[in-house]
């Protein structure tokens, strides 16, 4: 994808397309299906790299948050654009890199909630979910009306007990748990998918706050403090530790309590969900360095 297409809106419909350009282009890169969403949408899965070392991405958890799957893309091209011309971005050597590692990518989560929240109708759920709609309240949710989010095992019976306090007490465009863990067959099939390739490092993305959570489930791991200074270091965000709600069922919290991964939730740029379109230049422009730098860690 070329980066001046970052400022382009990305409806589902164009990330396949986008994702089917650049598996085209460049036969390094491994297109995949990680799964199917509620209304039977592709979960795209892009792999690059030859190695045992697993590192895994994921964008748009959240629907309204679709701009982490821009920025994926945009770094998905790039990178392979370098790794195919022999560039050395930040004098890393790719190819050496890449032999030791994959990179496994899934730009967009939650295929159904993003068509959502730009506004497609006409699904079959679509009556169904017009009645959780609220006013003033971005679409998180998948189709059914689950936060994705917090959809995961750590922490997920004890979020449950705050609902109710939340006002939420079903489905809504956002803070739904769902019925049990990985209810969800987008959460369930990147958990089974995370269960399977054991990464050995995850990055979230989410927007917006300029943060980085690090230590989910209140799980601290053996060198996931100096990995998360260091991401730091290379965005300008600050460290975080999530509280509250947002401290219970995310996919963080499942990776790295249950898992024992380093994870690391991103959280892009700064405003008010969602962030328009014209923002992605300036976020993937501050986040770049970070993006290629991950490869090595």
């Amino acid at each position: 994808m070329p980066l001046d297409d970052i400022c382009l809106p990305l409806p589902p419909e164009r990330l396949s397309a986008e994702v089917a350009h650049l598996a085209t282009a460049y036969p390094a890169l491994s297109r995949r299906t990680l799964g199917t969403s509620i209304l039977g949408r592709e979960i795209p899965l892009l792999l690059l790299g030859r190695g045992k070392r697993k590192l895994l991405y994921v964008g748009a958890h959240h629907a309204s948050e679709w701009l982490t799957s821009r920025l994926l893309l945009a770094f998905i091209g790039e990178l392979c654009r370098a790794l195919a011309a022999g560039e050395r971005p930040y004098g890393l050597d790719l190819d050496f890199l890449l032999s030791h590692r994959m990179l496994c990518f899934v730009p967009m989560l939650n295929p159904d909630g993003v068509a959502i929240a730009m506004g497609e109708e006409g699904d079959p759920l679509a009556e169904r979910r017009a009645r959780m709609v609220r006013e003033g309240v971005p679409w998180q949710a998948n189709a059914r009306g689950v936060d994705l989010n917090h959809n995961y095992q750590v922490g997920f019976y004890e979020y449950k007990k705050l609902e109710a306090a939340l006002g939420v007490t079903g489905g809504a465009p956002t803070r739904y748990s769902g019925e049990t863990p990985e209810s969800e067959p987008e959460s369930a099939a990147l958990a089974s998918f995370t269960r399977t390739v054991m990464p050995r490092f995850v990055l979230s993305l989410h927007t917006q706050g300029e943060e980085i959570f690090w230590s989910g489930g209140g799980v601290e791991l053996p060198g996931a403090r100096a990995l998360a200074l260091r991401l730091s270091e290379l965005s300008g965000y600050r460290l975080a530790t999530p509280e509250g709600p947002a401290a219970l069922g995310g996919f963080c919290d499942f990776t790295t309590a249950a898992l024992r991964i380093p994870s690391f939730t991103l959280e892009c740029g700064r405003g008010q969900n969602p962030l328009p379109a014209s923002d992605a230049p300036e976020i993937y422009r501050r986040l770049r360095r970070l993006f290629f730098e991950s490869i090595a860690m």
